[in-house]
């Protein structure tokens, strides 16, 4: 590219003049993204994004550029260079980062399941009678024993161990109906 040629796009660049922009991309496109794919050591996908970082860069300092120069490649291969040491601090300062592969296999528990199994659990509780709900709180879910479910109660232990035979009962006919099968 020749001097007329550069001091003539330099001279018209505003902030939202997409003409030159377009025409710096079409010239220095191709060379800077061969030189920055070295940089990258061959990471096309990276050099890329670098490519057009620096076509940004470019464009918001276009005011700056010396408009006698016969290029801009120099200028443009400084920022580029720049733009893959910056990545390089930015990727080495921070842990790397594993694929999903291992991530995949890992079984995850399903918590939904869970939930809606408490939630059918505690529908067919509520379906109980309250002497029912009373006997298998202090039995199962306080985890007391017959004997100190007696005490805690007030009823003999016989009375305790009917009374959690059905209810028990009571409560897997109750889960049956909601579709648990026992």
């Amino acid at each position: 590219m020749g001097k007329p040629r550069l001091r003539h796009w330099i001279r018209r660049v505003r902030p939202d003049d997409e003409v030159v922009v377009s025409a710096l991309y079409r010239e220095y496109h191709r060379p800077l993204l061969a030189f920055v794919i070295r940089l990258t050591a061959g990471d096309r996908q990276w050099a890329e994004d670098v490519v057009q970082e620096t076509m940004i860069r470019a464009w918001r300092s276009a005011e700056q550029l010396d408009p006698d120069s016969v290029s801009l490649m120099p200028w443009l291969a400084t920022v580029a260079r720049r733009i893959v040491i910056d990545d390089r601090r930015r990727r080495d300062a921070r842990p790397q980062e594993s694929g999903d592969g291992p991530l995949e296999s890992v079984p995850v528990p399903d918590e939904m399941e869970g939930l809606l199994h408490q939630v059918v659990v505690s529908e067919a509780l509520k379906a109980l009678s309250p002497a029912h709900r009373e006997i298998l709180n202090e039995t199962i879910l306080r985890d007391r024993s017959v004997n100190d479910a007696a005490e805690a109660l007030g009823i003999p232990v016989g009375t305790v161990k009917s009374r959690v035979y059905y209810a028990v009962r009571a409560l897997r006919i109750a889960l049956e109906e909601r579709g648990v099968k026992a």
